[in-house]
C-alpha cells in the first residue's frame, strides 16, 4: 500500500479520535472553525484557554511526527498570492457554512446530522470544481 494511502488513514483516524474526544469531554461538536472564530469574534471568551490549547495542539502535533515520519511533500501552489487568496475563501466559506471539514465533515455525517451532509456534498463539491477551473482552465495551479 501506497505510504500516502497510510498517512492518509492515519490522519483520518487521528481526527476522528480528536473529535470523540472532544465530544465526550466537553458535549461539544469538534469544528475547528468554530473554535478559531469563537476566539477572532470574541463570542468564545467564556472558554478562550480551551479553544487555544486545541489550537496549540492543532499546530504542534504535526510537529511531533516529524523526526519519525520526516516532512511530507505538498503539491500546494508555490504562488504565494494564490495561497493567500485559497486561505482567505476557506475561511469566508467556513463562516458561511457555519463550519468546517472537521464540523461537518467528520463530527457532522459521524452523528447523521443532514446539516453536516449536506454541507460536505456541497463544499466537496465546489472544492473539486474550484481546482478543475483553475488548474486545467486557468492554468493557475
Amino acid at each position: 500500500m501506497p505510504t500516502d494511502w497510510i498517512m492518509g488513514l492515519l490522519g483520518g483516524l487521528m481526527i476522528g479520535l480528536a473529535g470523540a474526544v472532544f465530544l465526550l469531554g466537553n458535549g461539544r461538536v469538534m469544528g475547528a472553525s468554530g473554535i478559531l472564530g469563537g476566539l477572532v469574534d470574541g463570542s468564545g471568551r467564556g472558554n478562550a484557554r480551551e479553544r487555544l490549547w486545541f489550537l496549540a495542539g492543532v499546530l504542534v502535533t504535526p510537529l511531533l511526527f516529524i523526526p519519525l515520519i520526516g516532512r511530507g511533500e505538498t503539491h500546494a501552489s508555490t504562488n504565494v498570492i494564490v495561497l493567500i487568496a485559497a486561505g482567505l475563501l476557506v475561511g469566508i466559506g467556513t463562516r458561511v457554512a457555519n463550519g468546517c471539514t472537521s464540523g461537518h465533515g467528520v463530527c457532522g455525517i459521524s452523528r447523521l446530522s443532514l446539516r453536516g451532509i449536506v454541507a460536505t456534498v456541497f463544499y466537496i463539491g465546489a472544492g473539486g470544481l474550484t481546482v478543475a477551473l483553475m488548474r486545467h482552465v486557468l492554468g493557475v495551479i
